[in-house]
């Protein structure tokens, strides 16, 4: 076994104690910054029995800190991540539960004008259909996020934000569990997206987006109808290029006729020609030269909305039609 001396144990000693006054220092200017935050709170009208509730004896959550700045260290490729989202396990099981609360599905698609087959793909990717809703108690996530600094003001209003829905009683702070950046639910709600879309549709007083079905698929409805969503018409679909493709015309911010596609020689990816509809579209390429092509209609625009990644927005689309072919 190997020895140490007694430099290399005081230097452990000096170690342990820099990172234990650190660690100090941080928890002090932690209780600091909750005290300063308490008092905001509770001039924005948060009932004092919430806030004792909620934030009496909060600490951060190293792992959240670990998580946030861990994000940007690895970019899929699109492929990848295609692969990875659109398993074979997930299809299926999209495939038996929207048939499964097809009765309940319609009535939410006549109420709000969203394709039961979009609520279905949505609630499987961001929950894996309420399987996974995060493990990370959401006040005390949020508040780190909002003491940490690198987006204070941001997860300092979604903390406030938090606290009302508590005070609210829609949920029990021990039920409000989350992901390591505060959203909730099997809809993985921020809690901004919950005061704004969420929906009490079975009538029981709340808004429980962690347990009710009707309230989940509502909900999501309700934020694709408010960010624009069209009924009448699909989110896009995966195109052929010519080989010799040189047009510059790319990203949401270019929106043409599928006719004017048409006439630059794009079509559908089986060959086929495009839609003879009148209906804009914008193409996306989101690997460039190297990855597959879309048209994405003006409905897409709602899925950037809920998820600014058009990775995200693209495999929602996809699996919304591998579920609708089940």
């Amino acid at each position: 076994m190997r020895r140490y001396g007694r430099g290399f144990a005081c230097s452990l000693l000096l170690v342990f104690g820099l990172v234990w006054g650190a660690d100090t220092a941080s928890a002090e200017s932690f209780e600091a910054w909750l005290e300063a935050f308490r008092q905001e709170a509770s001039a924005q009208g948060i009932g004092a029995a919430t806030l004792d509730q909620a934030l009496d004896g909060l600490t951060p959550l190293p792992k959240v800190v670990e998580l946030d700045g861990r994000q940007a260290e690895v970019r899929l490729d699109f492929r990848t991540y295609h692969r990875r989202v659109l398993s074979e396990e997930r299809i299926r099981r999209g495939q038996r539960l929207l048939r499964e609360h097809r009765a309940l599905l319609d009535r939410v698609a006549a109420d709000y004008g969203v394709q039961p087959r979009f609520i279905i793909a949505l609630w499987g990717i961001e929950s894996s259909y309420g399987e996974w809703r995060g493990q990370f108690p959401v006040v005390a996530a949020l508040a780190t996020l909002a003491h940490d600094g690198r987006r204070r003001s941001f997860f300092q209003s979604e903390l406030l934000k938090a606290l009302r829905i508590l005070d609210n009683g829609d949920i029990e702070i021990d039920d409000m569990v989350g992901s390591w950046a505060g959203a909730m639910g099997q809809s993985q709600f921020m809690p901004s997206s919950y005061l704004s879309y969420a929906v009490d549709y079975d009538g029981d007083g709340r808004r429980d987006i962690w347990s009710s079905h009707p309230d989940i698929f509502a909900s999501i409805a309700n934020y694709l109808a408010e960010a624009g969503w069209d009924g009448r018409y699909t989110w896009g679909r995966e195109v052929r290029l010519p080989t010799s493709w040189a047009n510059a015309s790319n990203g949401l911010d270019v929106f043409k006729p599928l006719a004017e596609w048409q006439a630059l020689g794009v079509r559908r990816e089986s060959g086929r020609d495009l839609p003879m509809v009148a209906l804009d579209a914008a193409l996306l390429r989101p690997d460039e030269q190297a990855g597959p092509a879309y048209l994405v209609y003006k409905s897409f625009r709602a899925l950037m909305n809920w998820n600014r990644s058009t990775y995200f927005g693209l495999t929602v689309g996809e699996l919304s039609d591998l579920i609708s072919h089940g």
